[in-house]
């Protein structure tokens, strides 16, 4: 869109404050979600509850978020996108910290579904921003900048809760992440451009459902949705259990060296930025289904004895995985022409669908299988993302709206 509104630019002021506040909002959101990802064994031994069980600390919210994401983009589209991102972030922020002292196990559940909530308002109405907000050159780099900042905030979460558990305490360290998000939803108010393209109108609600059938008549819009679904799903299941394998012999590894592991979302950050960009030159369709084929062999290598191996293969699938959801975001705000909050909530939608029920599905295949039960569900799963991202490779180009 144009109609005499100055998008932005990469280079400009403006996108760097941009990429500061969306990366500030990445961190607070990504930190309160999943830092509790590296305590699942923690929480096992706490409060005598399986690994499946354990790992409803992440499902739960991101179920809660996922549902939550078809009523907060409608709601963006009145209030305004910037308002609805601050007020998710402060509120994720707090009741993280609340988190932090409830004594019972079912007390903290209900706080993490409140947290998955609060966090809905973020995510896909950060995705409209950038749609309607910058050029169409700089917003596959905007767009991988965003996937940056929120792998940097789910490596930070996982670092910070899992080194601080070995220490002191998982209550301390998941403090210390509430606080932590509390500071950056203030940088994000301070740093966000307000909206230029975009301007808030009363929403008729009753047309809310069709303007979300409308996406799925697309002939590549529901087959974008799907990758969203099986990719972070499997993307889930290895983090959720390999803490629980690396525990255990031959590795024996303790709290802070399995929340160091993390570390490797660093990879994540630069791998979303450059295949974003390599994307925008390239074509979606020539790179997507190459990272899914990346973090296949990532997720096989993890089957290693070696340690190094297994922490190589988790790189890679770190890489291969925010490469291709970077792709796939950024897809989604190309090809829909029209109510792009509402594309982006239904792929957000089923990316954290994913990660609830497929991460705790991962389970029960841990639980009768080991690890090898979690790499051939994993497996399978991205054998079937490949196929698709196959499929969109031949999906003739979009033809703009005149």
């Amino acid at each position: 869109m144009d109609d005499g509104v100055s998008l932005i630019e990469a280079g400009t002021p403006a996108f760097r404050r941009t990429a500061l506040a969306l990366a500030a909002a990445g961190f607070s959101t990504f930190a309160v979600l999943y830092g509790v990802q590296p305590l699942l064994p923690v929480y096992a031994a706490e409060f005598g509850v399986s690994p499946a069980e354990s790992s409803l600390a992440l499902s739960l919210p991101c179920g809660v978020l996922a549902v939550a994401l078809l009523f907060v983009s409608p709601v963006s589209e009145v209030w305004g996108r910037k308002p609805v991102m601050l007020a998710s972030l402060l509120a994720s922020a707090v009741l993280t910290i609340v988190a932090a002292v409830v004594p019972s196990w079912h007390g903290f559940l209900v706080l993490r579904a409140l947290t998955g909530l609060a966090a809905s308002g973020l995510p896909a109405v950060a995705m409209a921003y950038l749609g309607e907000e910058m050029h169409g050159r700089s917003i596959g780099l905007s767009m991988g900048l965003l996937v940056g900042g929120n792998a940097i905030g789910g490596m930070s979460g996982r670092l910070i809760a899992g080194i601080v558990a070995d220490h002191a305490s998982w209550r301390i360290g998941i403090g210390t992440i509430g606080v932590l998000a509390l500071v950056a939803a203030i940088a994000f108010w301070w740093a966000l451009p307000p909206s230029r393209s975009f301007t808030a109108h009363r929403m008729a609600w009753r047309e809310v459902p069709g303007t979300f059938g409308r996406h799925f008549r697309d002939d590549g819009l529901p087959w974008l949705f799907a990758e969203a679904f099986l990719l972070m799903g499997g993307f889930v299941c290895i983090y959720n259990y390999i803490g629980f394998r690396l525990l255990d012999p031959p590795f024996s590894l303790s709290q802070t060296a399995i929340g160091a592991i993390f570390v490797v979302y660093l990879f994540g950050t630069a791998s979303s930025t450059v295949t974003g960009e390599v994307a925008s030159r390239l074509g979606r369709r020539k790179v997507l289904w190459l990272a899914i084929g990346v973090a296949l062999a990532g997720i096989l290598m993890t089957l290693a004895q070696s340690l190094w191996v297994v922490v190589l293969g988790i790189v890679v699938t770190t890489v291969g995985f925010f490469g291709a959801h970077s792709v796939a975001s950024s897809w989604i705000g190309r090809r829909a022409l029209r109510d792009r909050a509402q594309a982006s909530s239904v792929y957000l939608c089923l990316y954290y669908l994913g990660s609830s029920a497929l991460g705790t599905m991962g389970g029960w295949f841990f639980a009768h299988a080991g690890w090898s039960g979690v790499v051939a569900f994993v497996g399978c799963l991205y054998g079937l993302a490949l196929a698709i991202a196959l499929r969109l490779s031949r999906l003739p180009p979009l033809v703009p709206a005149t």
